[in-house]
């Protein structure tokens, strides 16, 4: 399973249920990685996205611990378990199956996942939601880091990170 986020320096990613930053770059990134593949995000990050809709072009699976919640177009789990059964029963290849957000389903799903893409966006906004911060835990490394770029004077770069195998 593999994740996609855009953080800050301190690794937010988000405040009061929206991006801390919208660069086209990133954005047609995500597009691109996650097009024809499965997304998995949490209620509120599916609340986020334009019309409150699963995004088009994806398989579009909601983490919920909300039993009530229902969404037309999108799979629904309320566990961790409930989601791998989901992902064994219809065997979605791993490498096609991208954790999209919030916060905690980041955290929760970050165990089960081998590869992070990580737009890293060197400016701080403040934050109510957080990505663990990679460079902190001894079994991920950065296997790819692309040139710095720029959009309307906030340096970012794309760098992918990968799970050592213990």
């Amino acid at each position: 399973m593999k994740a996609i986020v855009a953080v800050s320096q301190d690794w937010g990613i988000g405040k009061d249920n929206q991006l801390l930053f919208s660069i086209p770059e990133d954005l047609k990134f995500f597009r691109e990685k996650t097009r024809g593949n499965v997304i998995i995000v949490g209620r509120k990050t599916l609340e986020s996205f334009p019309g409150g809709r699963p995004l088009p072009n994806r398989t579009n699976i909601v983490l919920t611990s909300d039993r009530k919640y229902e969404c037309e177009g999108a799979d629904i789990v309320h566990s961790t378990e409930e989601l791998i059964c989901l992902l064994s029963e219809r065997k979605y290849d791993r490498d096609k199956v991208f954790v999209a957000g919030g916060g905690s389903v980041y955290s929760e799903l970050l165990l089960f996942t081998d590869v992070v893409y990580v737009t890293k966006v060197f400016a701080e906004k403040e934050a109510d939601t957080y990505f663990p911060n990679l460079d902190e835990y001894e079994d991920w490394e950065i296997a790819s880091s692309s040139e710095d770029r720029e959009f309307e004077g906030i340096r970012f770069r794309f760098e992918t990170y990968v799970k050592q195998k213990q």
